[in-house]
C-alpha cells in the first residue's frame, strides 16, 4: 500500500503577510508545496490531502488540480475553527485554527493506511519523504500504533530573520522518541543556538539537537487517539483565543503510556521555510541553487 502525504496547509502567514502556502518560489512559478509532493512521489507515495480553510479552495485548486492531474491523486477536507465536538461554545472572535493536530483529525476517514503529515510551507528535502516511505514499505495492520518522525539538527532548521518555533526532541539509544518539548523561540547568536524558556531565560542547544519539523508518519490508529485527546483539550480550553491542540502533546503521552513507539528516522538534508517574509529571498536562491545541480527540472511538472 502506498502511504498518503497528508500537507497542512490552513493557516494563513499572519507573520509572513500572506498565503505563502502558494507563493510561486521556483523558476517556472513552482510552490514549495509543489516541491514536497514531487518528492513524495519519487518516494512511492500514492496520495495528497490537502488540509485547508473552506476559503482557499478555489485558490488551491487553481493552482494544483491541473499540475498534478496525471501525476497523484488529491483529494481536500476543511479545518475550521468552529469544527469542534458538539455542545462546546467558542467564542465568536476565534480565529486562529486549533493547531496541528485538529488539522489532522480533519483527515479521520479519508486515510485507510500508512500516511505522512508535513506543514505546506516547509521544505523538508527528498530524503525525509524517502525515509518515511521505507519506514513503512513492508507495512501490514498488525503495526497498528507504530509511528515515526523525521528528526533534523536545529542548526540546519533556524531563520535569519528571527525565532522559529521547534519541538526538541529526546531519544533513547534505539532512535526511539522519548519526549518532544515545544521551544517557541529559539534563536542562533554569535555564542550558539539558545532557546527561550517560559521565564524569559536562555538556554543553550547544541547544533546537532534532533528537532521535530512536524513531518511524521502515522498509521490511521492516531486518528482515535487525536480525537480524544481534542475532546478533553476543548473542554478545557475553549474560550481561550490563543490555545492550540498540537500533535507532540499527544505523541508525548502514548509515549508515556508506552501506548505507541516513535520511531526518530534522520535524513541529511537542510529544511528551509517562509516563516517570515524576509525568508522568500533564502528560499527562492535555496531552489534555485537545487535546480542547478539538477536536484529538480527547471520545469517540475513540464
Amino acid at each position: 500500500m502506498k502511504p498518503t502525504l497528508l500537507i497542512l496547509a490552513a493557516g494563513m502567514g499572519s507573520r509572513y503577510g500572506g498565503l505563502k502556502q502558494l507563493d510561486q518560489i521556483g523558476p517556472s512559478g513552482e510552490t514549495i508545496i509543489d516541491y514536497s509532493i514531487y518528492d513524495a512521489v519519487m518516494a512511492g507515495f500514492g496520495k495528497v490531502i490537502f488540509i485547508i480553510k473552506e476559503q482557499i479552495e478555489d485558490d488551491f485548486k487553481e493552482v494544483f488540480v491541473e499540475r498534478l492531474k496525471d501525476k497523484i491523486e488529491i483529494d481536500y477536507v476543511f479545518q475550521e475553527t468552529w469544527m469542534v465536538p458538539e455542545g462546546i461554545m467558542i467564542p465568536d472572535n476565534r480565529s486562529k485554527p486549533w493547531g496541528t493536530g485538529h488539522a489532522v483529525m480533519m483527515a479521520d476517514g479519508r486515510i485507510h493506511g500508512p500516511f505522512a503529515v508535513i506543514n505546506g510551507d516547509d521544505f523538508y528535502g527528498r530524503g525525509a519523504f524517502k525515509a518515511v516511505a521505507d519506514y513503512y514499505k513492508d507495512w501490514t495492520p498488525e503495526r497498528t500504533d507504530d509511528y515515526c518522525m523525521v528528526g533534523y539538527q536545529v542548526e540546519r532548521t533556524l531563520s535569519d530573520f528571527g525565532a522559529v518555533s521547534r519541538g526538541v526532541c529526546q531519544s533513547d539509544p534505539e532512535m526511539h522518541l522519548m519526549d518532544v518539548v515545544e521551544r517557541t523561540h529559539i534563536e542562533r547568536f554569535e555564542t550558539g543556538i539558545a532557546y527561550k524558556n517560559d521565564s524569559g531565560t536562555f538556554t543553550n542547544l547544541d547544533n546537532n539537537t534532533l528537532v521535530s519539523m512536524n513531518c511524521w508518519g502515522f498509521t490511521p490508529s492516531f486518528f482515535g487517539y487525536l480525537n480524544r485527546g481534542f475532546e478533553a483539550f476543548i473542554a478545557k480550553n475553549a474560550d481561550n483565543l490563543n490555545a492550540e491542540f498540537y500533535i507532540p502533546s499527544v505523541i508525548n503521552e502514548l509515549i508515556t503510556s508506552k501506548t505507541a513507539a516513535v520511531r526518530i528516522l534522520t535524513c541529511d538534508e537542510q529544511w528551509f521555510g517562509m516563516t517570515y517574509k524576509e525568508d522568500r529571498e533564502v528560499v527562492v536562491s535555496s531552489i534555485r541553487e537545487l535546480v542547478k545541480k539538477g536536484v529538480y527540472p527547471d520545469n517540475l511538472w513540464g
